[in-house]
């Protein structure tokens, strides 16, 4: 598309802008690239955050990635303030692994010889046989699957999508498959937006095509004890909105998700590189299993027909804050943002592997604190005047660095 291709020259054009006063720079040290984008860069909002990143909480992890002549990829990191142990509330990142794990229960269920797929039609019942779910309007046949529950959580990161992909695999199993993998600083506690139930699991029913049951997974009772003691920085903040009412006390994070940001850029490394961790490292996923989560992990809104979502409301950066997040119009078409970004309490976060067409590409992850007054569940963020512009100019300002240190001629 014609009208991509210019928002692609024109926004390398910014990017270069941007950096001619302090390219040389990049040319003397390499001790830590990342302290020194950030510490030289001349954006007004990085030079904001940076300015007083304690009370930001800014952390930022960078990963380089260099390719073989075979294309085997190496790796070197990054980081900026990233402390597995300082809290931050993750919002919704933490549905990336939760996608992950459906699709690998799935495949587990299918080798005990469960005639199940992603596509299976199921629905939720409550003790009694009452059913509690069993339509998704969004579907083409108005079923709930877990392939489409996947494909509407990475498109508009949609919460009841989550929740019931958490009932699904039950807390213990989240928690427990990640420990397994070596992925650790992460414990998910709870469903999103006010969910209750977040102790048991109700009963799921799948069906074939036909309307065959085929799997029935009885209601569970979590019974994992979740521990944190090393982590800090859990309250938050002078005071917090509780049922209409100021409590003048900071806000108790520590019963609430925890990721790290280095536990999720290891989740998504997984995806995104599978081969370059050991089977007990890896997911259990076919090929095809990690294309689809690629494949949807990158796609926006507008470009999707099923399931259709109103352009105006969920336009092509939506769920892409690093590089796009304040650029509300048409994403270029020679890059691609394979992640998953979280925004809740203030609270901004993307994970992502970046991409474009000349070969340049990076992982990189970032969380950043825009609550000025110092009161939670109030309302009252800075997400479009500061949060989300200063992640998307930070995605660009190291997809500048990559651009110019592989040295790519400007497009013309």
């Amino acid at each position: 598309m014609i009208t991509r291709k210019i928002i692609y020259i024109s926004a390398v054009v910014a990017l270069m802008t941007l950096f001619i006063g302090c390219g040389p720079c990049f040319k003397k040290k390499d001790h830590n690239t990342l302290t020194q984008l950030i510490n030289e860069s001349e954006n007004s909002l990085i030079k904001k955050i940076r300015s007083n990143k304690e009370a930001y909480e800014l952390q930022v992890l960078y990963t380089q990635i260099q390719r073989d002549n075979e294309g085997n990829p190496s790796f070197k990191e990054f980081s900026y303030q990233e402390d597995p142990k300082r809290y931050f509330y993750p919002a919704s990142t933490v549905k990336l692994p939760v996608a992950i794990l459906a699709l690998e229960k799935i495949r587990r269920l299918q080798r005990q010889g469960v005639e199940i797929s992603p596509y299976s039609p199921f629905e939720i019942v409550d003790e009694s046989q009452k059913t509690l779910a069993v339509l998704d309007s969004t579907h083409p046949n108005g079923k709930l699957t877990i392939s489409h529950l996947i494909k509407k959580l990475f498109l508009v990161s949609d919460n009841q999508a989550y929740n019931y992909l958490f009932d699904f695999l039950g807390r213990d199993k989240i928690n427990r498959g990640l420990a397994e993998k070596g992925i650790h600083d992460f414990q998910i506690y709870h469903k999103i937006s006010g969910a209750e139930n977040n102790d048991k699991s109700p009963e799921f029913v799948f069906f074939s095509q036909g309307g065959k049951v085929i799997y029935r997974q009885p209601e569970r009772v979590y019974k994992m004890e979740l521990e944190r003691d090393d982590v800090f920085a859990v309250h938050k903040g002078k005071g917090f909105i509780k049922e209409g009412t100021l409590i003048p006390t900071p806000m108790d994070f520590s019963k609430k998700n925890y990721a790290s940001l280095s536990a999720l850029n290891q989740i998504l490394k997984r995806l995104i590189f599978p081969d370059q961790f050991t089977k007990e490292e890896s997911f259990d996923l076919t090929t095809k299993d990690y294309e689809f989560l690629k494949y949807w992990m990158s796609m926006t809104p507008p470009e999707v027909e099923v399931p259709y979502y109103d352009r105006d409301h969920y336009y092509d950066s939506y769920c892409k804050f690093l590089m796009y997040g304040d650029l509300k119009g048409e994403m270029s078409d020679q890059i691609r943002i394979y992640n998953k970004v979280g925004l809740a309490f203030g609270t901004l976060t993307d994970v992502a592997y970046i991409k474009d067409h000349q070969g340049v590409e990076f992982l990189l992850a970032a969380t950043v604190l825009v609550n000025n007054n110092q009161i939670f569940n109030d309302g009252e963020y800075e997400y479009d005047d500061l949060g989300i512009p200063f992640l998307g100019a930070l995605g660009r300002a190291v997809y500048e660095y990559e651009y110019l240190k592989e040295g790519f001629e400007f497009p013309r």
